[in-house]
């Protein structure tokens, strides 16, 4: 199953854009269907998972689907365009609890907009981001163009990208910041009762100093298979807001999974 099939969430909330250069499509995304696991981040089985994605009108359509045993359900769905370059045209993010909605996010890529909207404190906003076609993509869409750009990050390349993100503090708000990606090393982890193998790659948010005394911005991680074809194995970061619980999604989960670990490679 090829990386550019699960976000895992996604952070969910994740929008980048490159240095002024589209994100060239060299494996061209088409129809798939998995059903990948949602845990805490210690590896314990929080939801079942759902994954589908189709062509349809010279569209890429991705829904995810996460479904509690509480009667929770999480849904994020991604429309894109890939040609002429990769070209992300929405995305949203929904948290519903008996069919009732709690949590809602949203990012019209093509008028340039973010929204969120939470029942419980009875709070909706909506605010203009800064849009580049074919820089800028949103949740799922990151692991599409991380699946792109994997060859120049196996190659030490560290790459500056645009991230935003939804803040609860001090007030709620869609917030850019920079992001830089780089390869993080060769990963084992133990997933349906048989280690595998994925390369590490880091998420690192540059958050300005003052930033910082209202809130921390986590790290986020994704793994894809080693060696090639990669394909998506793991992602780690928190579920939208950066004081979200941290979440693992593995491409597949059907008991407790094991955590990742280094493996040692050859020295040329």
């Amino acid at each position: 199953m090829k990386s550019k099939l699960f976000a895992a969430l996604t952070g969910v909330v994740i929008i980048f854009a490159t240095h002024g250069l589209a994100v060239e499509v060299t494996e061209p995304a088409g129809a798939e269907h998995g059903y990948p696991g949602l845990c805490d981040i210690n590896g314990k089985k929080l939801a079942d998972g759902e994954f589908r994605q189709w062509m349809e009108d010279e569209r890429l359509h991705v829904v995810i689907t996460y479904k509690f045993s509480d009667g929770r359900l999480w849904e994020e769905n991604a429309l894109f365009r890939q040609q002429p370059e990769l070209i992300q045209e929405k995305w949203s993010w929904k948290e519903l609890r008996n069919e009732k909605p709690e949590r809602e996010f949203g990012a019209d890529l093509l008028a340039g907009t973010a929204s969120a909207h939470l029942s419980k404190d009875n709070k909706d906003v909506t605010d203009k981001i800064e849009i580049v076609p074919g820089q800028t993509f949103a949740g799922f869409g990151f692991t599409i163009a991380l699946g792109n750009l994997r060859p120049r990050l196996l190659k030490g390349e560290q790459i500056a990208l645009k991230a935003v993100g939804f803040s609860p503090i001090p007030t709620l708000k869609a917030q850019v910041v920079t992001v830089k990606v780089s390869h993080a090393g060769l990963n084992q982890m133990k997933m349906s009762g048989r280690f595998l193998r994925g390369d590490n790659f880091l998420i690192h948010p540059e958050i300005p100093i003052i930033a910082k005394l209202f809130i921390k911005v986590p790290d986020t991680h994704i793994w894809l298979t080693n060696p090639k074809p990669a394909g998506f194995l793991r992602w780690e970061g928190p579920i939208v807001f950066p004081n979200d619980p941290m979440i693992r999604v593995d491409l597949v989960s059907d008991h407790l999974g094991g955590p990742t670990e280094p493996v040692e490679t050859e020295k040329h």
